[in-house]
């Protein structure tokens, strides 16, 4: 049994590396688009590339900027701080399921929904690693 410690202490130490890899990675992405669709017009939004704006109120297009911005700063704090660190995992469900909205929101306009089901996967593998963590 004294031979096992170690290998449990390295799976561990392998799953919070994994954990800070993947939540740095979705949290810069999320905080940049977030930070984008909150400080830039909707019009400007739009004109970057982002059709689907144009039939959300601006107020919509802010809100969903401001829930990224938070939830990658969910995906940080939390562990970085060692207060509720359990707060992180829950960001990471919060942003999969924004995630799942912008798959039906591309899939109806027929655009290509590839970086939303690549964030969504980023997302629940850190809610998974998250709370194999927490």
């Amino acid at each position: 049994m004294v031979a096992e410690r170690p290998q449990e202490s390295e799976r561990e130490s392998f799953v919070t590396i994994a954990l800070w890899i993947v939540n740095i990675i979705a949290a810069l992405v999320f905080f940049a688009a977030g930070l984008m669709k909150a400080a830039r017009s909707k019009e400007k939004v739009v004109v970057s590339g982002m059709g689907w704006a144009e039939t959300v109120p601006a107020a919509g297009v802010t809100a969903i900027g401001l829930i990224e911005v938070i939830g990658a700063l969910g995906l940080i704090l939390p562990i970085a701080t060692g207060i509720a660190p359990y707060l992180a995992p829950i960001a990471a469900v919060g942003l999969a399921i924004v995630m799942v909205g912008a798959i039906v929101v591309h899939v109806r306009r027929k655009e290509s929904a590839a970086s939303a089901v690549v964030l969504l996967l980023l997302s629940v593998v850190s809610a998974v690693l998250g709370f194999l963590v927490v």
